[in-house]
């Protein structure tokens, strides 16, 4: 028998990341609740405290207003194209939510600095002066992180419309024929033997986004043997749109094979073209990022859709940095012998119901009146 690396679990959970969860929001919260422990233990006076923290917080406030009217300089040119020729529009974009609050903040430190006979015109240039500077040099750019966190919130990666499209378009037109489409080429093809667990769409999902038109090409062990059932749809204008599968032989180091249906996420063939060309702006890093996000909303959308339940398997890997002639094959085979492992785990540890064990007894003894009518069961009644 050939030799597989033992794996516990499927090498997706260490290659796709999760979504993040909101620890740097609760790190904000640590912080400054140890800020102001810190405060209070020291020992400082309550009033030229707050007036000072007003003042810093009204200097950032300035900051963020100085940047809005920079963009506003910017987006009054683009009115009719981008906010319909609404200023209001413009004006909301351009600021934040809350700019009430900020201005509330900075009158707030005026007046202080007034009441305590402070010259109020000094500071407020040099706060401008140093936002402005900070603006000019690019210092306050959103980091790497901040801009993915932002995009994937807000589900306006390349990797979210590709998925959606790949799903709407594609996926949830022949999932749910999968197993009839199996289940026709099992009886046609006797000889073929490809177990009902493994009666699914294998999709690959290289995260090199590296797809080969030609799977034997790919890889010598995999043998195409016929195509499913076709389905035929009309769609977007298109007559007796086909849609098909194809059905493969993946063989081992013993040259036995398995059967099943597989196929690469096309989508993938968008990403890497980006990746190549300069008008995409599109980096080798960026493709690997939006590659991972790719995976994680697909199986998100496909988990949450009924009819699709238990037609698909999602295979994402890794290529290897030294060429495998039968890498390919051997994670696909990997991942048919886990769906029978999983199926004979669940079948091993649920023994099947029978009325004795639903009721919680194994000695069931029935009492049959020999009347049509209902009798009590009482020996001693009338």
């Amino acid at each position: 028998m050939s030799q597989e690396p033992q794996r516990r679990s499927s090498p997706a959970a260490l290659l796709i990341p999760k979504a993040r969860e909101g620890r740097a929001q609760r790190a904000v919260y640590v912080l400054l609740a140890t800020c102001t422990a810190a405060l209070c233990l020291a020992g400082e006076p309550l009033s030229p405290a707050a007036h000072r923290l007003t003042a810093h917080l009204a200097a950032l406030q300035i900051g963020t207003l100085l940047k809005g009217c920079c963009c506003l300089a910017e987006e009054i040119f683009h009115l009719q194209s981008r906010y319909h020729g609404s200023f209001w529009r413009a004006l909301s974009a351009c600021f934040p939510p809350r700019w009430h609050l900020a201005l509330l903040f900075i009158g707030g430190s005026a007046y202080l600095d007034l009441q305590q006979g402070d010259r109020l015109s000094p500071y407020l240039a040099l706060t401008c002066l140093c936002h402005l500077l900070a603006l000019a040099l690019g210092l306050q750019k959103p980091s790497a992180v901040e801009i993915s966190e932002m995009t994937e919130r807000s589900k306006q990666n390349v990797a979210h419309g590709l998925a959606w499209s790949y799903y709407v378009g594609y996926l949830k037109i022949v999932l749910p024929r999968i197993k009839e489409s199996m289940e026709e080429i099992s009886k046609a093809n006797p000889n073929v033997q490809a177990c009902r667990e493994t009666w699914k769409l294998h999709i690959l999902i290289p995260l090199s986004c590296n797809v080969w038109d030609d799977l034997e090409k790919a890889d010598s062990n995999i043998q195409y043997l016929t195509d499913l059932t076709e389905t035929t749809l009309t769609r977007g204008g298109i007559k007796k749109r086909v849609y098909k599968h194809s059905f493969y032989a993946i063989r081992d180091g013993d040259n036995q094979a398995r059967h099943c249906a597989v196929e690469y996420a096309t989508p993938l063939q968008t990403l890497y073209a980006m990746s190549q060309d300069e008008c995409a702006a599109f980096s080798r890093d960026d493709r690997l990022e939006q590659a991972k996000l790719f995976y994680r909303t697909l199986e998100e959308i496909l988990r949450g859709s009924k009819e699709c339940t238990g037609t698909y398997r999602l295979i994402a890997y890794e290529e290897p940095r030294e060429a495998e002639p039968h890498f390919l094959s051997r994670e696909i085979l990997w991942h048919l012998r886990q769906q029978q492992q999983e199926e004979f785990t669940v079948h091993e540890g649920t023994p099947p119901r029978t009325l004795a064990t639903a009721l919680g007894s194994t000695d069931l003894s029935l009492q049959i009146s020999a009347s049509d009518l209902p009798q009590p069961l009482r020996s001693d009644h009338p």
